[in-house]
C-alpha cells in the first residue's frame, strides 16, 4: 500500500506505522482462505454413481455455479448440506459436452473432507487447463449417490479468436428483504455468454433499513442473523446471508445457466465501507463502525465469506504487506479481439466520503482535498494502463458506482447527491479521464451499478457548470459512453419517496426522467421507477444496451418483464442511438 503524504484535509502528516495493518493481516491468515481444489483424476469408481430420482436439493441446497472463466477453464462451485455431509465420502465432479453427459470430457474427485467442512461445506473446483476455448459445457457434482442439478458453463475465447459477439447480463443490488427475484428467472433464460455482477450481491442487515416510504412487505423474505443482531457481527452472519440469498430458486437457476464474473460493492461488507487512513483500518455505516479493531475483524470475515461463496478467480498473495497487496479483486478479462473487460475494487482503497450534500462553496473539485482516492495508486495506474493499452475493438470498465457526474440544480446552486460515486472523488476521476482522452481510446464503455437506476450517458473530458474545474466550463469532447444497470430489488429514488404507485408514479416518472437529463446534458436517459437487469452486447459493428424492467412484487416465473430502454452505439462513434422500439415490438 502506497503511503499517502497528505491527510484528508490536504495537510502533511508523518507516515503511519506499517504495523497498524497487522491485525487485519492476522485475521486473514487465521481464516485459512478457501482455495479451489484440483480434483484427483479418477474415473470408473462408485463416486460417480447416483440415483436419478434422488432430490438434489437435499444434498446441494444452494445448487451449483460457475465463474472465473479463462480460455481453458472455469471454477465450479457447490455446497453440501451439513446434514448430509460425511467427511469420508468423496465428492465427484463431471463435465460433459452435452446435457445428457454422453460425452464426458473431465472427471475428478475431491477427497479432502476436512477442508470442505472448514469452509461452511462449500467447494470450488478449478478446471483451468482442462477445457477448450469459447465452448459451452454441462457439469454436475455427485455426492453419496445424489447428483446436483446440472449447470452450464462457458470458457473465454482464445486471445487470437475473433468472436462475432459477446453478450453480458449485467446485474446489481439485490436486497433480499425488498423484493422477489423474478428478474433472475428471466436472466436464466437469456441468451447471454456471461453474467457480470457489479456488486451488492447480499445486504449486511436484516433490519429492513434499506426500504423506502413506498416499499412493500414481502412474505417469505424474512431473515434472522445467527448473532441475533440487526447488523452483521462476524463470519457466521455473513455465511448465513449467502446461504439465504443463494437458496432462492430463481437466483439458483440463473447461476446454474450462466458463468459469473463477480465484483463487489459495499453491502457485501458494510454500508458505505471505506478505508480510514488515519487508523489504517476499514470503517463504515455500522453500529461499531468507528471501532478499528472490530471493523478489521468484520471486514476480514466479509472477505472470507465472499471468497467461499463466489466462484471468482481472484489473486491472493499471503506474502503481501497489506490487505490491498494480498487480496486483488481488480482484474481483467479478454474476449478474443472483441472486448477487454476491466473490473475494479472501489472499497478496500477509498477515502471516507465527502459531505452528502455539499454547500456551494465546496462542491467543485477545486475544493476537494488533495490526495483523495477511490482506487489507490497501484490500482489506478493498472486501470489506466489496461484501458489505454487495450487492443480489442471494445474496452469496457465494469465500475461499481456511477462514473459520470450527476448534478441537481444549476451553476453555483448545484449539489451532487451521489457522493459515494465518483462525484466524491473528482480529482482521481479526472486523472483517468485525461489519460483515456490523451490515448484516444476508441469504443470505451463503462458499465455501472449501485445507484439503482437506468442510465445511458456520455463520458466527456469536461462537463458544463462546476463539475470538473470551476465556473463556466465548456462542454467537453466525448470519450466514451456509460450504461447503468438497475437494481434487482433494492430501493430506488422513487420507492424511497413513495412515488412508485398510482397517480404519484404517473405524475413523477416522466418528470424525473426529463429533469435529470435536463440538468445533466451528458445524460441521455434516466429512470428510477423500475427494477430489473440489463443486457449489453458487443459486436465488431456496435454495442447495444437493453434495460429490462421486471416486477419485483411477484414471486413467480410469470413476473412481468418489459424492455424499458435500448441504445445502440456504432463502432468508431460516440453516439447513443435510441432503439427501444426494436425491442418492444
Amino acid at each position: 500500500m502506497t503511503e499517502r503524504a497528505a491527510d484528508l484535509d490536504g495537510r502533511d502528516e508523518p507516515a503511519r506505522d506499517a504495523g497498524d495493518h497487522a491485525e487485519l493481516l492476522s485475521e486473514l491468515d487465521s481464516h485459512d482462505l478457501s482455495l479451489a481444489f484440483d480434483p484427483a483424476r479418477t474415473s470408473g469408481t462408485d463416486a460417480f454413481e447416483f440415483d436419478p430420482e434422488a432430490d438434489p436439493d437435499r444434498v446441494f441446497p444452494q445448487s451449483v455455479a460457475s465463474g472465473g472463466p479463462t480460455p481453458e477453464g472455469v471454477i465450479l462451485w457447490t455446497r453440501i448440506d451439513p446434514a448430509a455431509f460425511d467427511p469420508a465420502e468423496p465428492l465427484a465432479v463431471q463435465i460433459a459436452a452435452d446435457g445428457a453427459f454422453e460425452t464426458v470430457v473431465y472427471e475428478g474427485v475431491v477427497e479432502d473432507g476436512e477442508a470442505v467442512a472448514a469452509h461452511d461445506h462449500t467447494v470450488k473446483v478449478d478446471l483451468d487447463g482442462h477445457l477448450d476455448p469459447d465452448t459451452e459445457y454441462h457439469y454436475r457434482f455427485v455426492y453419496d449417490g445424489v447428483a446436483s442439478r446440472t449447470g452450464r458453463c462457458r470458457t473465454l475465447p482464445a486471445p487470437d479468436d475473433s468472436p462475432d459477439s459477446v453478450r453480458f447480463a449485467v446485474l446489481a443490488c439485490q436486497d433480499y428483504l425488498n423484493g422477489y427475484y423474478g428478474a433472475y428467472h428471466h436472466v436464466a433464460a437469456e441468451d447471454v455468454d456471461f453474467l457480470v455482477h457489479v456488486g451488492d450481491f447480499v445486504y449486511e442487515s436484516d433490519a429492513g433499513e434499506f426500504k423506502g416510504l413506498g416499499s412493500y412487505d414481502y412474505p417469505g423474505r424474512e431473515k434472522a442473523l445467527p448473532s441475533g443482531e440487526e447488523h452483521v457481527q462476524g463470519l457466521e452472519d455473513y455465511r448465513y446471508l449467502y446461504r439465504t440469498y443463494r437458496s432462492d430458486r430463481f437466483l439458483r437457476a440463473a447461476l446454474e445457466s450462466h458463468t459469473l464474473i463477480a465484483g463487489w460493492d459495499d453491502h457485501e461488507m458494510v454500508n458505505d465501507v471505506y478505508w480510514d487512513y488515519r487508523t489504517d483500518a476499514p470503517a463504515g455505516d455500522h453500529p461499531r463502525g468507528d471501532d478499528p479493531a472490530f471493523m478489521t475483524r468484520l471486514i476480514a470475515d466479509a472477505m472470507h465469506a465472499w471468497w467461499e461463496y463466489m466462484p471468482a478467480r481472484v489473486d491472493y498473495d499471503p506474502g503481501g504487506e497489506s490487505v490491498q497487496e494480498r487480496f486483488r479483486l481488480w482484474r481483467d478479462f479478454e474476449f478474443g479481439d472483441l472486448v477487454t473487460l476491466a473490473m475494479t475494487d472501489e472499497r478496500l482503497f477509498r477515502d471516507p466520503p465527502r459531505e452528502a450534500i455539499p454547500t456551494p462553496d465546496n462542491v467543485g473539485p477545486q475544493y476537494e482535498p488533495i490526495g483523495r482516492t477511490m482506487l489507490g495508486d497501484a490500482q489506478r495506474e493498472w486501470l489506466i494502463d489496461t484501458i489505454t493499452g487495450s487492443e480489442t475493438t471494445w474496452t469496457v470498465w465494469a465500475d461499481e458506482v456511477l462514473t459520470v457526474p450527476l448534478r441537481l440544480g444549476s451553476g453555483p446552486l448545484s449539489v451532487y447527491p451521489v457522493q459515494n460515486g465518483w462525484d466524491g472523488y473528482t480529482r482521481e476521476r479526472q486523472k483517468i479521464t485525461e489519460a483515456v482522452a490523451a490515448a484516444d481510446v476508441e469504443n470505451y464503455v463503462t458499465l455501472t451499478g449501485d445507484m439503482h437506476c437506468y442510465v445511458a450517458a456520455y463520458q466527456q473530458t469536461s462537463y458544463p457548470g462546476r463539475v470538473s474545474g470551476g465556473e463556466g466550463v465548456a462542454e467537453g469532447e466525448r470519450i466514451g459512453v456509460e450504461f447503468m444497470t438497475p437494481a434487482i430489488t433494492s430501493i430506488n429514488v422513487a420507492e424511497a419517496l413513495h412515488l412508485t404507485r398510482g397517480w404519484r408514479r404517473r405524475l413523477t416518472e416522466p418528470i424525473l426522467s426529463w429533469l435529470v437529463p435536463a440538468m445533466n446534458p451528458h445524460i441521455e436517459f434516466f429512470d428510477s421507477h423500475h427494477w430489473g437487469y440489463s443486457v449489453v452486447e458487443f459486436t465488431p459493428g456496435d454495442c447495444t444496451y437493453v434495460g429490462y424492467a421486471v416486477d419485483k412484487t411477484v414471486d413467480s416465473p410469470d413476473a412481468e418483464r418489459e424492455a424499458l430502454v435500448a441504445y445502440r452505439v456504432p463502432e468508431g462513434e460516440y453516439e447513443l442511438e435510441n432503439v427501444t422500439a426494436e425491442y418492444r415490438s
